[in-house]
């Protein structure tokens, strides 16, 4: 096999413009709780047409900020998938609550409704919609569920930045929603996170408990805790969402004319995109037909970094004792291999990643038909 040139899982897009908008605070001595701060809440929530956009450290404890600002904690049981990063799942217990695991559909990697219904219990306050490599959840079939429940909908859209869902954007179609900044993302602060509402109760709770639950100069108005964002990621982030629309539309392009070339080998099926929804290709996750482990590491002897997202969170060892079983998401975690895909991947990577991916299918197959 010919060697590729090394192909990253992804590469985020930081250039002059973000080291000149960090350099300017750090020339301001505001570091924190400043204006880059709110210029960067106002900024996302315009983008997301939300009321309230809250910034926080990283998207882990916005999440468990957004389940302490509904009151959210122990007796009550938050349903999740479990094909997605375990913060999604832990921060449930991190507010003392029960993450409740629910099984997905097997196109797009995002909640089955109609598993969800079957775990809904009298604990039940919340479902956590996570929009799975940036494809939107069905939400309006979970937002019914929630509704005949009396329950709430919260959005996981650390993967889907700019992604809309019949039309609206993302974050704004629940009671409140994360969104994450770590260097996988479309955009990055590094670390960082928003939690978006159309809720200014909820807001305000947020803001009180990401800043020590302060009300004024040394006062304290409830229990809260240190979860600022730092001016200089939030003014990294203004820079960064200038480029969102760009690479998104990169991502998209880029999406048919792989999409067109992976249909052509086989053993392999590309991401399935829903009509009424607007992916944003954080993740560009296949299924293979064949050995999908010999497959990887083919792959990454080749050069190509290649990823399993993700495991699944109910077998993670700190999950295991409740042996809960999803048979979907556990046939697909045998399955999927998410390809390098960020922005500025080239035409010529791409057919690399493809061409790689093609002989290492077809030698796999051979080695099984020897066998």
């Amino acid at each position: 096999m010919t060697t590729p040139m090394r192909i990253k899982l992804a590469c985020p897009e930081v250039g002059d413009e973000e080291v000149e908008a960090i350099r300017r605070v750090l020339g301001s001595g505001v570091l924190t709780n400043g204006p880059a701060t709110r210029d960067f809440e106002a900024a996302f929530g315009q983008r997301h047409q939300v009321e309230h956009a809250i910034a926080f450290a990283n998207g882990t404890v916005a999440l468990a900020a957004m389940y302490l600002g509904l009151n959210i904690g122990p007796g009550d049981e938050v349903i999740v998938p479990s094909m997605t990063f375990i913060s999604s799942a832990t921060s449930v217990l991190h507010v003392g609550a029960t993450p409740v695991f629910a099984d997905v559909l097997p196109d797009t990697f995002n909640l089955d409704p109609r598993d969800v219904m079957q775990r809904i219990t009298p604990r039940t306050r919340a479902i956590l919609a996570v929009h799975y490599g940036g494809q939107p959840a069905d939400m309006a079939e979970l937002s019914d569920l929630a509704q005949d429940a009396s329950i709430l909908v919260l959005e996981d859209a650390a993967q889907a930045h700019g992604a809309s869902y019949r039309g609206r954007p993302v974050g704004g179609l629940g009671k409140a929603a994360m969104f994450s900044f770590t260097p996988t993302k479309n955009i990055t602060t590094g670390e960082g996170g928003i939690v978006t509402t159309n809720d200014g109760d909820l807001a305000s709770r947020l803001r009180l408990l990401r800043n020590h639950g302060q009300t004024s100069l040394y006062q304290h108005a409830v229990l809260g805790y240190n979860w600022r964002m730092t001016e200089m990621q939030a003014a990294m982030g203004v820079v960064q969402l200038g480029r969102l629309e760009d690479i998104i539309r990169r991502k998209r392009e880029n999406a048919t004319a792989f999409g067109e070339r992976l249909r052509q080998i086989r053993g392999v099926t590309p991401p399935a995109v829903r009509p009424d929804r607007d992916h944003v290709y954080m993740l560009y996750t296949t299924l293979l037909d064949g050995n999908r482990d010999t497959v990887r590491d083919a792959m990454l002897d080749a050069g190509v970094e290649v990823r399993l997202y993700f495991p699944p969170v109910h077998l993670q060892p700190v999950f295991a004792e409740r042996h809960t079983h999803l048979s979907v998401t556990e046939d697909l975690s045998r399955r999927m291999l998410s390809l390098p895909f960020y922005a500025r991947l080239t035409d010529r990577q791409f057919e690399d990643i493809a061409t790689t991916l093609e002989t290492v299918l077809a030698s796999v197959g051979a080695h099984e038909s020897v066998a």
